[in-house]
């Protein structure tokens, strides 16, 4: 008997969907949770919709003519950190160049931070390649003239004041009356009635000129072969002069920890107590113990045998916090031989930590100091964007809530992603946008 077509198809769909059901199809495997921090990439591979660039105007800008005749002679008079010093000098670069002097090369004074004696700005940076490179943007010299050479310069205060400080007036009339002056560029109002000619020597000098001399390039560059690729550079800040300065209080530190602290503490550094101490913490201005900073990196998903270099300076506490989870951390005096480590002075070892941070694969800072804020324009500066500064605030609020564990983490995961994203805290000058400029 001949059977109908039709008869034919429905059979055999009928069968198919018979074995369909009979069959369970294969397990499905679990989609990756955006809420689940041990099933996401890590932190850098979310997408960023901001990027920090150089700007424009200043890069590639028709310099404006400097005048024939100078009004003066200016030194910039830079204390603290290496990093502290380059910040003042960049901006005393810009002040040289809104009154039309000439800049002296300075004498880095370190000797009230790293306890050692004074450094001159060409133990750090080539000082020819700085003039070179500043051509065109301000008149710099390495030494006086010898009819000023053998007198004092006449010291302005630019110090910290309520108000705007203002350096056509309050500078300027002392540079032209004396014909050599000193500064130190005032904490706020840097930048104050600079037109794009002084910025753009500013931008020049902190981003283009200063280069590290070529010894100190070749220690640096032996040290970034020597560090196991790729890498996270780490600048964590614990050390006890820092800890005692912000006024925090720790629980459970060692023995050894405390006793440092105390030390560091003196009679001007109480913490702070009670209901004032959390309000204190929870602004953020507590720093990350390295077991915190462990519990963020895992919170960022990042894998426990990365390699990290730790950018730090001598003394730090608890660091058995960070190294017990990642076991992975190189430092610069484990990297470097006994001899070239010991000989070298803070503004040295500390211009290292900067080379290898702005050369590393990917940077995270427990702070926002000058270092860090400088490294991220550099970095940007050169195009590389996995920087992040990561929360003291965030961690304080959460755990002030009780968040812990995962919940936690993945409290931490949402408000660093949202900064990495928008590219929030920076810190990027003026010679910088995240819009064409």
């Amino acid at each position: 008997m001949r059977v109908k077509p039709l008869f034919v198809i429905i059979s055999t769909l009928s069968l198919f969907l018979a074995v369909v059901l009979i069959y369970p199809s294969p397990p499905v495997a679990p989609s990756k949770s955006s809420d689940s921090t041990s099933a996401k990439s890590d932190i850098w591979s979310v997408q960023r919709i901001v990027e920090w660039r150089p700007c424009k105007w200043w890069l590639q800008s028709h310099l404006t003519p400097l005048p024939a005749k100078s009004n003066g002679f200016i030194r910039v008079d830079c204390y603290g950190g290496l990093n502290q010093m380059r910040r003042d000098f960049c901006d005393g670069v810009g002040i040289a160049r809104l009154l039309n002097a000439t800049l002296v090369l300075p004498k880095f004074e370190v000797a009230a931070y790293w306890n050692e004696s004074s450094s001159g700005f060409s133990d750090v940076f080539d000082a020819d390649y700085f003039i070179t490179q500043m051509n065109g943007f301000v008149n710099v010299v390495k030494e006086l003239p010898p009819e000023i050479s053998s007198k004092e310069p006449h010291r302005v205060d630019c110090s910290k004041r309520k108000g705007q400080f203002d350096y056509i007036e309050s500078v300027l009339p002392s540079l032209l009356k004396y014909h050599y002056v000193s500064i130190t560029p005032a904490m706020s109002q840097r930048r104050d009635r600079y037109p794009k000619y002084a910025k753009a020597a500013l931008c020049q000098a902190c981003y283009r000129a200063l280069k590290l001399t070529e010894s100190l390039e070749k220690k640096a560059n032996k040290l970034l072969e020597a560090i196991p690729k790729p890498f996270l550079s780490l600048h964590l800040r614990f050390e006890p002069d820092m800890v005692a300065y912000s006024q925090c209080q720790y629980s459970g530190l060692s023995p050894t920890s405390m006793k440092a602290l105390e030390a560091a503490r003196g009679d001007d550094r109480k913490p702070w107590t009670g209901e004032a101490a959390r309000i204190w913490r929870n602004r953020g201005k507590c720093p990350l113990t390295p077991n915190e900073t462990a519990f963020i990196l895992q919170a960022l998903s990042i894998p426990k045998n990365t390699n990290i270099y730790l950018a730090a300076g001598d003394g730090l506490m608890e660091i058995e916090g960070l190294t017990s989870i990642y076991s992975n951390v190189v430092t610069k005096s484990a990297l470097l031989s006994g001899e070239d480590f010991e000989t070298m002075h803070g503004n040295t070892k500390a211009a290292l930590d900067y080379y290898v941070s702005i050369n590393s694969d990917s940077y995270m800072a427990t702070y926002f100091g000058n270092m860090d804020k400088m490294v991220a324009a550099m970095r940007a500066f050169e195009g590389l964007y996995k920087t992040l500064f990561l929360s003291r605030r965030a961690f304080a609020e959460f755990t002030s809530r009780g968040l812990e564990g995962k919940l936690l983490m993945e409290a931490l995961w949402k408000a660093h992603k949202d900064d990495f994203i928008k590219g929030r805290g920076s810190a990027l000058s003026d010679c910088f946008s995240d819009l064409r400029c």
